[in-house]
């Protein structure tokens, strides 16, 4: 990672916001970028991210009006070299954290075993990678995943979700909530880590 823009807030859009945004159906946006207007990249789960530069980019070529709510984005700092992991099994939380510091030299590793604590503290350090398991004792893990993405407060970071659930369709519907991987227990740590390293060259 360069260092000099290792705290540089990268927003990144769905196509239902930037469809939102610029006062279009969901499906116009899908068309733009389908067609090669719109630059944008897909997640795992086949959907469509737009970086808030190409859209910047895109309206002005277009000659459209910028959106306020785009035209007053702060940049709000994210320590892209701290990832929290929240996680209430201790085990596998411990050895999550473990891992991924021997395996990412100069990565900082928070940890959390419930939500509550987990909210504060990605408020308070704003670490630029988050791993989340969906099953919080008193809790809804999809819904944690989506304010954490869409709350300003928390910085939008870099979601990678982890359940032992099987249920078929919770995939989609998570990176539809916003998170930007996931992966199902029991875990290959590796995979783990070379998502955080490659998401790093990305800022």
């Amino acid at each position: 990672m360069n260092m000099k823009t290792k705290n540089k807030r990268i927003h990144i859009f769905s196509a239902l916001e930037v469809a939102n945004m610029c006062g279009v159906v969901n499906q116009t946006a899908i068309n733009w970028i389908k067609n090669g207007y719109l630059k944008a990249f897909n997640t795992p789960g086949g959907q469509y991210r737009v970086y808030k530069d190409d859209l910047k980019a895109f309206i002005l070529q277009r000659g459209m009006r910028m959106p306020d709510p785009l035209a007053e984005l702060p940049e709000i700092d994210a320590d892209w070299k701290t990832l929290i992991v929240i996680d209430d099994d201790v085990a596998l939380n411990n050895a999550i954290a473990s891992f991924v510091q021997k395996n990412i030299p100069g990565i900082s590793v928070i940890q959390s075993f419930d939500g509550f604590d987990a909210g504060a503290k990605l408020v308070e350090v704003k670490p630029g990678f988050v791993i989340l398991d969906l099953a919080l004792p008193g809790v809804v893990g999809q819904e944690i995943c989506s304010r954490i993405k869409n709350d300003p407060a928390f910085g939008k970071p870099y979601i990678m979700v982890i359940t032992a659930l099987d249920e078929p369709e919770l995939e989609n519907h998570m990176y539809e909530l916003g998170a930007d991987r996931f992966f199902r227990k029991p875990l290959v740590m590796q995979d783990i880590v070379s998502s955080i390293v490659k998401a790093m060259e990305t800022v």
